[in-house]
């Protein structure tokens, strides 16, 4: 019998019996879910340098399989926003085909980082590190559109950042009317339907509109079948990319990179789907999935793959309930492939532009980022290390900084929790006070007490939701005991008021206990200081069972 953690979730998930009605749900959700990825896979695949079928082959290929072997219930996979600097820099500098050794090469070490049970590393980033190199991403993604949604006249546009934008302003006389009303009009529908009318697929209506209007109206503008003029229909045949020493350590830091990305991309996402429908993923088992993921998609000649965020809530909303519904996203990606590829052809690049204006704007983070702004100088100087870096070097270079800086801070910090006191200054009945004293059985009924102890860092952040989420029901009122918390990062704030939102979702008060200075003061960054009225404080354990106990007996 294989070990649990290595089991993908729809094999144990069917094993358990699949009904029509289940069926049916799926077949909704994955319809739901291919309308949203089909402009999106085109789109980056276009952004990332390549083409647009090689976006819709990985969402087909790695769909397929990051649904079917991966460690989530409602995990989507695809092509991402989070790879298209990666891509891109690959293909330039190695050609496509080093790009599918790079993603092969990558789809082995997800493989084998997954059997190695590292499937835990996602705690141990810290949030300004990946808000900052997201930030960035999104940053270089929507300077990559600004030619196809100005209409420049450039023959070629330099890979780096501020060479790119000198080329933006040398040009700016040739923009073209034409694509400037079609990339306009297109962010304006879109940003209208997602105002308006929230549940219809705004990318997709934006795209049939847009390719109706220059198609009849006869615009000058350049779209897919101008750029792509020979885009083959159906999946090709699977084949092995050139393989040799030179090429394998040529490319082997960017497969690095691309399986970090994956990893990080994935686990991410799976733990919002955990979040959003109340389940447990398996972390290993969704890199083992991922890693044979991207090798198919290699093989098939795609992109590199991970799990998507939006497209993942999308199919939680449209009501899906097994990983079937991933699956199924990605065989009506495939008939689409078969039997509608010519219509690729009038999809105006304004318009995909457009689209990619808005997945920057989503990959941002604008909030999170303006929120580590306001944290200590330590965690503001890593998350804009980072993020300047990403922009403006390389994402390789700013993922290693920032995590060796933030791992420095750290370091620093706790040096600094460490005090010395003599023994006659110790109070002997410490270990017996008020706050350690109280049983579990003494507690209130409706009263649930959870304990934090030591530095609450970004290595243990994540344990507080997975204890939440062990309680099952939820009680009316949860108290946090804090005395023994000396010091809280910016990843344990994020976790704090995680924590905080998904109890009142739950309907429970949370009642932090003997918080000390520094952790005050860090809550406080994100409104959840003492006078906030989204938690309740109290001086010590005693003071908060009084208060729970009127909270748990007021109707």
């Amino acid at each position: 019998m294989p070990h649990r953690a290595f089991v993908p979730k729809s094999f144990s998930l069917l094993r358990q019996g699949y009904s029509l009605d289940a069926f049916r749900a799926d077949a909704v959700a994955g319809l739901t879910v291919a309308i949203v990825a089909l402009p999106l896979a085109m789109a980056l695949g276009i952004a990332s340098g390549a083409s647009p079928d090689k976006g819709l082959i990985t969402a087909v290929v790695a769909g397929f399989l990051i649904s079917g072997l991966g460690g989530s219930r409602v995990q989507v996979g695809g092509p991402t926003g989070a790879f298209v600097v990666v891509i891109f820099n690959v293909i330039a500098k190695h050609g496509y085909d080093g790009l599918l050794l790079a993603t092969l090469l990558a789809g082995l070490i997800l493989l084998v980082a997954g059997l190695a049970r590292f499937g835990q590393i996602i705690k141990f980033i810290p949030r300004p590190v990946v808000t900052g190199f997201t930030a960035g991403i999104a940053v270089i993604i929507a300077s990559s559109q600004v030619k196809d949604f100005l209409g420049l006249a450039l023959d070629k546009v330099p890979a780096d950042f501020l060479p790119k934008w000198q080329a933006y302003f040398s040009a700016i006389g040739s923009i073209s009317l034409a694509t400037l009303a079609v990339g306009v009009g297109s962010l304006v529908l879109i940003i209208l339907l997602r105002k308006l009318a929230p549940r219809l697929p705004g990318f997709l209506i934006v795209v049939v509109l847009a390719s109706l209007v220059v198609l009849f109206l006869k615009l000058p503008v350049d779209t897919i079948g101008t750029r792509f003029p020979h885009i083959p229909a159906g999946l090709p045949l699977p084949s092995l990319p050139d393989i040799s020493l030179t090429k394998i350590g040529a490319v082997l830091p960017s497969a690095f990179t691309i399986a970090f990305l994956a990893g990080i991309e994935a686990l991410l996402s799976a733990v919002v789907a955990d979040g959003m429908i109340g389940s447990r993923h398996r972390s290993n088992q969704e890199l083992v999935g991922q890693g044979v993921a991207n090798i198919a998609s290699a093989l098939f000649g795609g992109l590199p793959a991970t799990g998507a965020i939006a497209r993942t809530a999308t199919n939680i909303k449209a009501g899906a309930r097994t990983p079937v519904a991933g699956m199924l996203h990605a065989a009506f990606l495939l008939l689409f492939m078969l039997f509608a590829t010519g219509l690729m052809a009038f999809v105006p690049m304004a318009t995909l532009a457009a689209i990619l204006f808005m997945v920057a704007w989503g990959m941002s983070e604008y909030q999170g980022f303006l929120t580590l702004l306001r944290m200590p100088n330590g965690d503001r100087s890593v998350l804009l290390i980072t993020f300047g870096l990403t922009v403006l070097v390389d994402l390789t270079v700013a993922i290693g900084v920032g995590v060796t800086l933030a791992s420095l801070i750290f370091m620093m910090r706790m040096s600094e929790t460490v005090h010395v006191e003599n023994d006659a200054t110790l109070d002997p009945d410490d270990d017996l006070d008020d706050e350690e004293g109280h049983q579990r059985d003494a507690l209130p009924p409706g009263v649930e007490v959870f304990r934090i102890t030591g530095p609450f860092f970004f290595g243990v952040a994540g344990e507080l939701l997975d204890t939440l989420r062990r309680l099952g029901q939820s009680p009316r009122v949860i108290i946090l005991r804090m005395r023994l918390v000396p010091l809280l990062d910016a990843s344990g704030v994020t976790a704090v008021e995680e924590f905080v939102v998904q109890a009142g979702i739950a309907g429970a008060r949370v009642i932090l206990s003997g918080v000390q200075p520094q952790p005050a003061s860090m809550l406080a960054r994100v409104y959840l200081g003492p006078e906030s009225d989204r938690v309740h404080y109290a001086v010590d354990y005693s003071a908060a069972l009084r208060r729970a106990a009127e909270y748990a007996a007021a109707p």
